[in-house]
């Protein structure tokens, strides 16, 4: 029984999600012959099938599969979403008739790299009949720098607007509460007494202290 495969695409992975158009009556379709930048996509998928057939002759799987997908981007700052990769891929996959239907991955991990002089994906295919998966997320001993991430520049307004909302909310909330004017703890109004004309507010243990 046929239960591992393995393939490798050279180029820079695209999503799918990116070069769909719509005909008049609101369908999504992809172009191939149109002429235009949006055939790429369908261009790059008859790449992955052609390729996934070259690397493994008369190979077909057809039982339940772990996937594990590591994709090489070339630039670490413009990139697509990794996880819009997967659909464009195992679309070239299928297509390539290596896998009957990409409803056979029954579990899939992503990595995601960088390679400049190589950007590529490698992909391979395991037989749930013979392979099994293990995985564990364990603390770094020497921690990394982390890396921040902003919002698409399209959802950049609302992204600052919903923090400066939250922001001001948080701010709202932390004056409604009241401190006592000595400890500055967080107290109740039952908990407490007012001094010099309201102005101040102290707590019960401030009192017992002063007197």
């Amino acid at each position: 029984m046929l239960d591992y495969a393995k393939v490798i695409v050279t180029g820079s992975p695209i999503s799918k999600s990116n070069f769909k158009l719509f005909n008049m009556h609101g369908r999504a379709i992809l172009p191939y012959n149109s002429g235009k930048y949006h055939d790429r996509y369908a261009i790059y998928e008859q790449e992955i099938a052609f390729c996934a057939r070259l690397q493994n002759p008369n190979i077909v799987l057809s039982q339940s599969l772990i996937a594990v997908l590591k994709v090489f981007y070339k630039s670490e700052k413009r990139h697509p979403d990794t996880n819009n990769i997967t659909k464009s891929i195992f679309d070239g996959i299928e297509k390539s008739g290596l896998i009957v239907n990409d409803a056979q991955i029954t579990r899939l991990i992503i990595e995601e790299f960088y390679d400049s002089k190589n950007p590529r994906f490698e992909l391979e295919l395991f037989g749930e009949s013979r392979y099994n998966m293990k995985y564990e997320i364990c603390t770094k001993k020497i921690l990394d720098e982390p890396k921040e991430y902003g919002p698409p520049s399209n959802k950049k307004n609302s992204y600052l607007s919903k923090k400066s909302t939250f922001a001001n909310t948080k701010e709202a909330a932390e004056d409604s509460k009241i401190h006592c004017s000595i400890c500055n703890k967080v107290i109740n109004a039952e908990n407490s007494v007012t001094a010099n004309n309201g102005k101040m507010r102290i707590c019960k243990d401030c009192i017992k202290k002063l007197f």
